[in-house]
């Protein structure tokens, strides 16, 4: 089957693409919601997406495999991927849309993920004029969004960014974070070059605006911003922590992630990720519920520095994984009107505008206004 429609939803069943379907039904655009299972598409959709009777859309099996995809995906102008851990399944999408000739968008936020699209796809990408936007998503855009509003000041090298949101995260998402940490490090930026965490470091209690009690946070596997910044003239450094507010589920994530590591350091990768998924099976093996506005809350805070001067921003928000799938239906909408400000390997700021993409979430009430303070020269 060839898409009839200029959207694919890849992922289409799971809690993320269920949102990116239920917002590309408000910006009006014609969808395909695909999968492996159709069944499993048709009910996920019927029962979860808000006001599916009235979206444009169909629903498409597919086999990951790079011919079947690609097959799929041509007649489609963007492909919006939530199909992780992307480290294991992303390169059979890549692939299939740069052969098919479509826009790649995806919502991880594996470091490794992120640095292979770079290094690997990034340059076939940008001369077949295509974007390739990996982690566009709530907790690593909405962070770049604050950091490029401190950076419109000039002069500051260097960021200091802080996520945080509340709630838990969904099946996949908590397969990833096992995936990641029991095959890839965590990275930071420092003078242009990638420094690895310390594997050891365990929790670090962090002062967040607007509450008094510390946050717990983690490297959260060293996030997308390192690598988007990598290539900014304007930083050299950037390190990126995060976490949930939730201090119970935060305080058992090192634990849960030692016990992963142990006991697959020896395994090969298939029975390891059989390991890993049953791991994160007894962590969370059902779907969260639909966020609520007044307990799923965010919290974006990005420090920027330079020798003489200072910036601080920070952007408050609510459900985290609503505004994931706004800022896809965005992209998507806007790949339709015009080109990307940058093709290839791009961040979601770079590719549409760090003062766009914030309109949205702020017309959506997503999130409130941003919190800029600067310290003069």
């Amino acid at each position: 089957m060839t898409s009839t429609k200029p959207v694919v939803v890849y992922g289409a069943s799971g809690y993320t693409g269920r949102l990116v379907c239920e917002y590309l039904r408000e910006y009006g655009i014609p969808f395909l919601a695909a999968g492996r299972d159709s069944g499993k598409l048709k009910s996920s959709l019927d029962t979860n997406v808000a006001g599916i009777e009235t979206a444009d859309y169909e629903i498409a099996e597919v086999s990951h495999d790079v011919a079947a995809l690609t097959e799929l995906f041509r007649g489609a102008s963007v492909v919006c991927s939530t199909v992780g851990p992307f480290s294991s399944f992303g390169p059979e999408v890549v692939e299939a849309c740069l052969a098919a000739g479509t826009h790649y968008l995806d919502t991880t936020g594996e470091q490794d993920w992120l640095i292979t699209c770079d290094e690997k796809y990034g340059a076939d990408f940008a001369a077949a004029g295509l974007l390739l936007a990996p982690g566009l998503a709530h907790m690593y855009t909405t962070g770049e969004i604050a950091a490029e509003l401190c950076l419109e000041k000039p002069g500051l090298d260097s960021l200091d960014i802080a996520v945080f949101w509340g709630g838990s995260p969904t099946i996949a998402s908590t397969r990833t974070i096992l995936v990641n940490a029991a095959t890839s490090r965590a990275h930071y930026l420092q003078q242009n070059s990638y420094v690895e965490f310390d594997p050891n470091q365990g929790l670090v209690p962090l002062v967040v605006p607007g509450q008094h009690e510390l946050a717990m946070s983690l490297p959260w596997g060293g996030t997308s911003h390192p690598v988007w910044y990598k290539h900014d003239p304007r930083v050299a450094n950037c390190k990126a922590q995060g976490g949930v507010f939730n201090a119970a589920l935060m305080n058992g994530v090192p634990q849960i992630v030692a016990q992963a590591l142990e006991a697959t350091k020896d395994m090969d990768p298939e029975a390891r990720d059989e390991v890993l998924t049953a791991t994160a099976a007894q962590v969370m093996n059902v779907m969260p519920p639909r966020e609520n506005p007044r307990l799923n809350k965010s919290l974006d805070s990005v420090y920027a520095s330079g020798p003489l001067g200072r910036a601080h921003c920070v952007i408050h928000g609510n459900q985290n994984y609503k505004q994931t799938g706004l800022l896809q239906a965005f992209a998507a909408s806007y790949l339709l009107q015009q080109p990307p400000r940058r093709t290839g390997f791009a961040s979601g700021c770079k590719a549409f505008g760090h003062r766009e993409l914030l309109g949205q979430l702020r017309a959506f009430g997503l999130v409130a206004e941003p919190v800029l303070t600067y310290q003069a020269n």
